[in-house]
């Protein structure tokens, strides 16, 4: 098949999304940034002495299940506190991923895929808002707050859990559905 050919029979691929393709992206982008602003608020204010919690003042954690409980930190770093006191440059390669993302959103056709973005777009902002909101000493110098506690792992947040889980199903869903996804002709 020719390149031409190839070009005529991508443009009439018919787009399984449509018109709605955006809001598929920005409904769960948007749900998982309130989701995750809304717990880490309800942290702050039952975990510690708000606005910012020093050590001193964490109070209790709060044991639910198992190994599971709420316990707040603060985390200037990425995973595994990772480049701590680096949140500038985390802040600015989080945007950049957001807009990458939003770059490949334009060639899915798969409506789970776009849902996947945006629930890894809106785990993004949810961090990069605590950065920003949170900053002392210049843009997205702010620390995340973290208070899920497994206590086997390091402690996390609803905006982490967006981004692992959604980027690890948005791969797999890339894998098992090759046609969900097509270059842009």
């Amino acid at each position: 098949m020719s390149s031409s050919a190839a070009a005529d029979s991508a443009e009439r691929t018919p787009d399984r999304v449509g018109r709605g393709r955006w809001a598929l992206v920005a409904v769960p982008a948007l749900v998982v940034l309130v989701l995750d602003q809304v717990t880490k608020r309800w942290a702050v204010t039952r975990l510690c002495d708000p606005p910012y919690c020093p050590e001193q003042s964490v109070r209790e954690p709060i044991d639910l299940i198992w190994t599971l409980r709420l316990n707040y930190a603060e985390n200037t770093g990425m995973a595994f506190s990772v480049g701590r006191d680096r949140g500038w440059l985390i802040g600015v390669v989080a945007v950049g991923i957001v807009v990458g993302l939003l770059v490949v959103a334009r060639s899915l056709t798969s409506r789970v895929q776009l849902v996947l973005v945006g629930v890894v777009i809106g785990g993004a902002l949810g961090n990069v808002v605590d950065r920003i909101t949170r900053a002392e000493s210049g843009p997205f110098s702010g620390s995340v707050v973290d208070f899920i506690d497994l206590q086997w792992w390091p402690i996390f947040n609803v905006a982490d859990t967006a981004v692992v889980l959604g980027g690890i199903l948005l791969a797999i869903s890339m894998v098992f559905e090759p046609g969900g996804s097509r270059a842009p002709s």
